[in-house]
């Protein structure tokens, strides 16, 4: 029986790299809801869009198609944009524009679109809250600010993206604070979401507690 997983937490707690995994060892599709406001994000920025002007963010939206293709790789209009959308930059304009109730209605029946065929392991801020209120398996992951700065230090060197360490834990802190305070779908944990602290441990040891997760929930 194929179930789709949400998985929800913070900014860099590692939502997207352990969905990836279970993708490859479940053989489902992953769904990457944050490069979609990521996409958003790129073409607020790039058309010099002000997203506090609906009418602007209206026909900035009609103007998009966003792709996310087997390999994880984003396209943005036909565009591969998977390094560009990963900046500091975009990152905290995501945040923003995510905050926009347009913008997270066009996204959320997407999103609920692609996932009516099960077997789909998405992440975001609102997985399991609002996109996915019943799906079979809810995770909430989450980390330090110290480690979730770490990670995201050491993925921008490996990318070849210039950033600070101390930086970054400021705008880590400033987005949870964004996205838990947020006016339409903030992140919190759902009622029926587990609870995995990833400060301590690794990749691995993530994944192999969500698929263990997964197997009691597909023997029921």
């Amino acid at each position: 029986m194929r179930i789709n997983i949400a998985i929800d937490g913070p900014s860099a707690s590692g939502k997207s790299t352990v969905a990836r995994e279970l993708c490859e060892r479940l053989g489902y599709k992953h769904l990457d809801t944050g490069a979609m406001y990521r996409c958003v994000a790129l073409k607020v920025v790039n058309d010099d869009i002000d997203i506090n002007k609906e009418k602007e963010l209206k026909k900035c939206l009609r103007d998009i198609d966003i792709r996310i293709d087997d390999e994880g790789k984003v396209y943005l209009n036909g565009e591969d944009v998977s390094l560009r959308i990963r900046t500091d930059e975009i990152s905290m304009m995501a945040s923003n524009v995510s905050t926009k109730k347009i913008v997270r209605e066009f996204l959320v029946k997407l999103q609920q679109k692609i996932a009516e065929e099960k077997g789909y392991v998405m992440d975001g801020r609102d997985i399991g809250t609002v996109v996915l209120p019943n799906a079979e398996l809810k995770i909430y992951l989450t980390a330090s600010v110290e480690a979730r700065a770490k990670r995201r230090y050491l993925e921008n060197k490996e990318k070849g993206l210039n950033s600070d360490l101390q930086t970054l834990k400021n705008e880590i802190i400033a987005r949870d604070y964004q996205d838990t305070h947020r006016k339409y779908s903030p992140l919190r944990q759902a009622p029926d979401a587990i609870l995995i602290d990833s400060s301590e441990m690794s990749k691995a040891d993530v994944v192999e507690e969500v698929m263990r997760l997964a197997a009691e929930y597909c023997q029921e």
